[in-house]
């Protein structure tokens, strides 16, 4: 029989094995005696610990906003937001002498606002908050990697004497019946800025949508892109909790909105206008995090589990045994290394209010749980995997991670061989870290690609199977050896 073939049958038979946990005549079931490949399995403890991540990077489709009480830890975790609004392309307002909102002979806007939508959210939609919107004094930088433990206020970003807008809200609008009586309804957060303002320059205008108009007939081109429009015009917003307690909402998109009255220059008509600046994933949205470390510390201290946190709460690292899986197989081709991380059910009287559950984990190799979200990488099944929750496995499960194991032991081969206290030198070479995250992708041919990952900005979190004192049970990695019989 050629070998081509016989790897075919191989392949076959391992993803028979994925489907039934005995593989015991795998091997004799497939081939003639005289081409009969040995297929073994075995199975190996993997370590297993709590880390904190003081911070993660901050760069996320999603943007937080709030503060609440971890009901498991008591710590209070406090979410500020940032955002900066972009133009559309060749963006363009209505001839000035169409404008029918004027002040003393000058365009003025009849009302400005920016609203905050979000669809998801934790907590009480009646607790009361309070936060102020400010005025950035210049725009972050797209080159720059800033995570969620930044401070723009302390670094000086925010304008010194610029916009500031208090604002008390609560997640559900008690002042309207949009909430319940319209299924469209996308609830927001909304802040007028209806106030007289002043720019940089010293000159002042009856609101702030009047700024932005003038300085749209001022110079047309400061509009025609968003990195124009940051840099000219408007540089971004800082939204900072100042007071409450009680609820986190997850933007999803917010709008800079400014209202004008023209005149349609075709019907004759008289109409209301909108001019809409997006904060959207093509401009800079960050969410900036305050945590309880003493309160996290306290919880990665407990051995008898693992937790995983978001956002830049506590990750799970893994040890993995690749110099157990190997040893005594070092002829032996590895063709499947599976590990379930199992979630512990939380049955405490507080379970109902606890963090949901992360939908998505990605592990990746510790020495790279920062550069891998740094520079845009996509999980790629060899050196880094997503899984997603499954109710029916209770937890994670990761199907065939033998590309890394592989990978982990032929960079510690090479190493040794040119140095023999290379694994002192590394000593994160066999571990890996799990990690909330989310993901946007894309269908192409019917398949859908990931073409994003970030870090879970939501408050996700649970506890797994694992610790050095674990109660429930141990970590293990379940292996898949085949070799040619001689």
């Amino acid at each position: 029989m050629k070998i081509r073939i016989l790897a075919a049958f191989i392949l076959a038979s391992l993803l028979f094995a994925a489907c039934d946990d005995t593989t015991d005549s795998i091997g004799s079931s497939l081939t003639a005696d005289e081409d009969k490949v040995l297929v073994k399995t075995d199975s190996f403890y993997v370590a297993t610990r709590t880390i904190i991540a003081d911070s993660v990077l901050s760069r996320s489709v999603i943007g937080s906003l709030g503060k609440v009480k971890d009901p498991e830890t008591g710590a209070y975790l406090t979410a500020n937001y940032m955002t900066q609004f972009g133009t559309l392309s060749n963006y363009k307002l209505p001839d000035a002498k169409y404008i029918l909102s004027m002040q003393d002979g000058n365009v003025v806007a009849d009302s400005c606002d920016i609203r905050l939508f979000f669809d998801k959210y934790y907590g009480d939609t009646l607790s009361v908050m309070k936060m102020t919107a400010s005025e950035m004094a210049r725009p972050m930088k797209e080159n720059v990697n800033y995570y969620s433990n930044f401070d723009p206020a302390k670094e000086g970003f925010l304008r010194e004497n610029g916009l500031k807008k208090n604002k008390s809200y609560a997640l559900r609008d008690m002042s309207t019946d949009r909430y319940v009586s319209n299924s469209n309804y996308y609830p927001d957060i909304r802040i007028f800025l209806n106030e007289p303002y002043t720019d940089s320059n010293g000159v002042t205008y009856n609101n702030y949508g009047t700024y932005v108009m003038r300085k749209y007939y001022e110079n047309p081109g400061w509009f025609k892109n968003s990195i124009t429009f940051i840099n000219n015009i408007c540089p971004g917003f800082y939204f900072e909790m100042k007071d409450g307690l009680g609820s986190i909402a997850y933007i999803r998109n917010c709008e800079l909105n400014v209202y004008f009255t023209y005149k349609d220059a075709v019907k004759d008509t008289v109409l209301v206008g909108t001019s809409t600046f997006a904060g959207t994933e093509e401009v800079l949205q960050t969410t900036f995090l305050k945590n309880d470390m003493k309160a996290l510390e306290s919880m990665a201290n407990d051995k008898t589990c693992t937790y995983i946190k978001s956002p830049a709460g506590m990750f799970t690292e893994l040890t993995l045994p690749v110099e157990d899986i190997y040893r005594g197989h070092e002829n032996d081709t590895l063709n499947s290394a599976k590990i379930l991380m199992t979630r512990i059910n939380d049955k405490t009287t507080y379970s109902q209010f606890n963090f949901g559950t992360p939908e998505k984990v990605l592990m990746v190799r510790a020495d790279s749980m920062y550069t891998f979200f740094n520079d845009n990488k996509i999980a790629d099944n060899v050196t880094s995997y997503i899984s997603s929750y499954s109710m029916k496995e209770n937890g994670y499960l990761y199907s065939n991670i033998s590309s890394l194991i592989s990978d982990m032991n032929r960079v510690m081969k090479s190493g040794m061989a040119k140095d023999s206290a290379w694994k002192e030198k590394n000593p994160n070479w066999n571990k890996v870290v799990l990690i909330p995250v989310t993901t946007t992708s894309v269908i192409i041919d019917g398949e859908e690609k990931i073409t994003r990952v970030m870090h879970d900005m939501r408050l996700k979190g649970t506890r797994l199977v694992g610790g050095s004192e674990s109660n429930n049970g141990n970590v293990r990695i379940s292996v898949v050896y085949s070799k040619f019989n001689k």
